[in-house]
């Protein structure tokens, strides 16, 4: 039985990552179904490490790299991002192979020096490398590409230039911990990789865009991606670089996308009936309950969407605490090109859709009408106003999807 066995993904380049079944946040966010932390090693005249794993992890990595060769001839260590996911093992590779070389960009120099001073950063042989920079292995090349705010400002990307394989970091991942290491291996990858970009790069969108053009003006067209979290990119190259263009131009379909909360069901009855209204109008229509469905899912659903419509109860003179959260969580990502409508119930005291207009004006998100609250509970009238109001979102969404 061969422990901790590595996988060859191009002859001479193997995978060396970890696995995270247990894995049920990131960022703030759920991920169900697990996560891994993805490292390469590139065996040629030199030999190359390409990131390392999040540090409770280092022995298993390590384990991993010695099934292939002694960790102690690693020369070069390829830091393409700072965050302790990726690169807080590089202090523990440094101590089996003190001779290796480092490199990063410049920002990603800087964040090493501030996470890593207890480790021992000043004494690190480090290199700083920009875009077009190239290392000679041997047979092979590595070519260095900043990916500036995908998602950090230190972020950069290795192209390994004779086997056209890209190793993207945090581009083109997904939280999914599998046995499975290739997209043709594992099913609904593409639904992955959105509640990815959804959760990590939407705001980010315009690099994206430009970040391809950069690869064009390089010259890179990969055949395969390799990102640092999630399974190896090997059939749908092209296809999940196509999405990304498509996520990072915000197009969107005729979609309504209802977002609430409630406590005792009033502003649940207000959701249903824009649903209701939405849904005869010919659109397709979401439904997401703030406790009930997780947000990373949700922020998916809102990417295709052009029209929202967010409710909440009235607690304490202000929002129900589940959608004052989700509209910081929403604000932090900032998707663009959405237009969006509240609405509310409320009791004694009002504050719900107060406070969400004013959340929405200072994230400068517009407003497709004017919000709504109901007191206590809708009866049949307003019932009809909601379904009314969902056909006129509907319509909204019609006239601004597009793709």
């Amino acid at each position: 039985m061969d422990d901790y066995k590595p996988l060859e993904v191009k002859k001479g380049i193997y995978w060396v990552g970890v696995v995270d079944w247990n894995l049920r946040d990131f960022h703030g966010y759920e991920t169900p179904k697990g996560g891994s932390y993805n490292a390469y090693l590139v065996i040629d005249e030199k030999i190359a490490l390409i990131d390392t794993v999040k540090a409770p992890f280092a022995g298993e990595m390590i384990k991993r790299i010695s099934q292939i060769i002694d960790p102690s001839k690693i020369d070069y260590i390829i830091s393409n991002h700072v965050e302790m996911d990726h690169s807080s093992s590089i202090s523990r590779i440094l101590e089996v192979a003190p001779d290796a070389k480092v490199f990063a960009s410049s920002k990603g120099q800087t964040g090493l020096s501030e996470y890593y001073k207890e480790e021992g950063f000043d004494n690190w042989d480090l290199d700083v490398v920009k875009t077009g920079d190239e290392l000679s292995l041997g047979e092979r090349t590595l070519m260095f590409i900043e990916a500036t705010m995908l998602h950090w400002p230190d972020s950069m990307q290795t192209y390994v230039k004779e086997d056209k394989l890209l190793f993207s970091n945090d581009a083109f991942g997904q939280h999914i911990a599998t046995s499975k290491r290739f997209d043709d291996e594992v099913d609904d990858v593409m639904d992955d990789a959105g509640i990815y970009y959804a959760n990590i790069l939407l705001p980010f969108g315009g690099q994206v865009l430009k970040y391809v053009e950069k690869l064009k003006e390089l010259g890179v067209y990969p055949e395969m991606i390799a990102p640092a979290h999630g399974v190896i990119w090997r059939k749908d190259v092209s296809k999940v670089m196509t999405q990304y263009l498509r996520w990072a131009r915000g197009e969107t379909v005729p979609k309504v996308l209802v977002i609430y909360d409630t406590m005792w069901g009033s502003t649940e009855k207000m959701a249903m009936e824009i649903v209701e209204g939405a849904r005869s109008a010919g659109v397709e229509v979401r439904l997401r309950h703030l406790r009930k469905n997780d947000w990373s899912m949700t922020m998916k659903e809102l990417m295709d969407s052009p029209v929202v419509a967010i409710g909440s109860p009235t607690m304490n003179n202000g929002m129900f605490f589940t959608t004052a959260g989700f509209l910081t969580y929403l604000k932090g990502l900032h998707p663009k090109g959405k237009k969006y409508f509240l609405f509310g119930s409320y009791g004694w005291g009002g504050g719900a859709v107060k406070g969400m207009e004013k959340m929405m004006e200072s994230a400068r998100f517009e407003l497709a009408m004017e919000s709504v609250q109901i007191k206590f509970r809708p009866y049949e009238d307003d019932k009809k106003s909601c379904r009314e109001i969902g056909f006129k979102l509907a319509e909204i969404a019609k006239g601004n999807a597009n793709s």
